[in-house]
């Protein structure tokens, strides 16, 4: 009989598998023994601090910047809020320094936020660019975060110290330093390392579509855990003792209903952001054949959907430009400030000005998608059963698992603006059924918005 039909024979010795836990182990150990793997992690200690001051200083100049543009000006023309006219002119210069920077300088001026984020390109040469782009960008009314700018100000950093320190260029070495800078300068804008590093392993793809495949069903089994200890724990009045501590501030209860109807915002969500992503990937697909012309285009356009905005609710345009981190820390405030025609309106002007800003000026996309969930989930609070609390943090999981594409990094960062683990069950539900919906909607969409 030829071998080549014969079946591998099964392992009969059931030590075997467990063999290769010492082995591992004994290669980990003598990886961190490595003199050159210490000088390594010294290293990236040292950046860090560089680093962080550098995207400190960054986040302070675009924060002053935009404030001089939306609020200084306005206010030294006599108005407390920008005229509707006033996105125009600021995003004219945004898109034409943008079509400049993509035209003549090294790098394009980063990513287009349209693909997503990256851990790799960041280089030194690049950074002019990035810089420059990020600051047309972001405080001109651009509907783009700073996280992708950052990532690759830390990426690049981190090499520009290298190089300067004459160490060794690998492959190795770029990657992890480029990691490291990335993640010391992204924690900046999310205040909490934790995010950052979830963050960078993620977007650096450790483990590839095998993490994903774990990762899902047990992040997917500990947000039910969660209900059900959390249920039982309500009905029998039993404890069991945990690790928590006991707040002074209210929190609400979850529900059966609010389960159910966190479950729906995921799915409504995943239908409704889906083909928005893909547009801004057809609107990145045309502005690189004419960068310079068709990124004005496009910022003019997300100009008009602020003007109006402004001109249909009587409200400020800067509701809908920007990257919403102000607006939202308004809405998570004074939710009740907001009526349905305003709430309907900021979703459609802000989610179009969105999909153009992805596909043609620079920035990320996570604190727009943020907004937009939040915005959703307080339009759809008043249905029966449903609280307030559970639906933003329901749309702010599901819209930022659907837009990064990273459901254990949108957890980890809804959860830390949530600024507790009440709604935890909620927020893992919501994230795991959009990134899951996402991936199984039709792919042709995805593969001719890429094209």
């Amino acid at each position: 009989m030829s071998s080549r039909n014969q079946e591998p024979r099964p392992r009969s010795d059931p030590s075997a598998d467990g063999a290769a836990q010492p082995e591992e182990a004994e290669v980990l150990r003598h990886l961190l023994r490595r003199p050159g793997y210490l000088k390594a992690l010294v290293f990236c200690a040292l950046i860090g601090i560089p680093v962080s001051l550098a995207a400190f200083w960054f986040l302070v100049a675009l924060h002053e910047l935009e404030h001089v543009l939306w609020t200084g000006l306005p206010e030294a023309m006599g108005r407390d809020t920008p005229p509707w006219w006033w996105p125009f002119p600021l995003l004219l210069v945004a898109g034409t320094v943008v079509g400049l920077v993509a035209t003549h300088l090294p790098g394009g001026g980063g990513n287009i936020p349209a693909s997503g984020l990256h851990a790799e390109g960041g280089s030194p040469v690049a950074l002019p660019g990035v810089l420059l782009a990020a600051t047309a960008s972001l405080p001109f009314g651009a509907v783009l975060g700073p996280e992708a700018p950052l990532i690759a100000l830390g990426g690049g950093l981190a090499l520009l110290f290298r190089d300067l320190a004459q160490a060794p260029a690998t492959a190795q070495s770029t990657a992890l330093l480029g990691a490291a800078g990335a993640a010391a300068a992204v924690s900046a804008i999310f205040g909490n390392p934790l995010v950052a590093a979830v963050l960078l392993i993620e977007v650096a793809g450790v483990g590839g579509p095998q993490l994903f495949a774990v990762m899902l069903p047990a992040l997917l089994s500990s947000g039910v855990g969660a209900l059900v200890f959390t249920g039982l724990g309500r009905w029998t009045g039993l404890a069991t003792g945990d690790l928590s501590l006991n707040l002074s501030a209210p929190v609400p209860h979850l529900d059966v209903a609010d389960v159910a109807w966190a479950l729906a915002i995921a799915v409504a969500l995943a239908a409704v952001l889906h083909p928005l992503l893909a547009g801004a990937r057809l609107i990145a697909a045309y502005v690189t054949a004419r960068p310079l012309r068709r990124t004005v285009l496009c910022a003019l356009g997300a100009a008009a959907c602020a003007a109006l905005y402004a001109l249909i609710t009587g409200r400020s345009s800067g509701e809908v430009v920007s990257s919403g981190q102000a607006a939202l820390a308004g809405l998570a405030a004074d939710p009740h400030g907001w009526g349905v025609g305003a709430l309907l309106a900021v979703l459609l002007f802000k989610g179009a000005a969105y999909a153009l800003c992805l596909g043609s000026l620079r920035g990320g996309p996570v604190f727009p998608a943020l907004f937009l969930g939040a915005a959703a989930g307080v339009l759809l609070a008043p249905l029966p059963g449903l609280g307030l609390v559970p639906a933003m943090a329901a749309g702010m999981a599901a819209a930022s698992a659907i837009t990064l594409r990273l459901p254990v990094s949108s957890v980890v960062l809804v959860i830390l603006l949530l600024g507790g683990s009440a709604m935890m069950p909620v927020v893992i539900l919501a994230a795991v059924v959009a990134f899951v919906v996402t991936e199984l909607l039709p792919a042709e969409t995805i593969s001719a918005a890429a094209k």
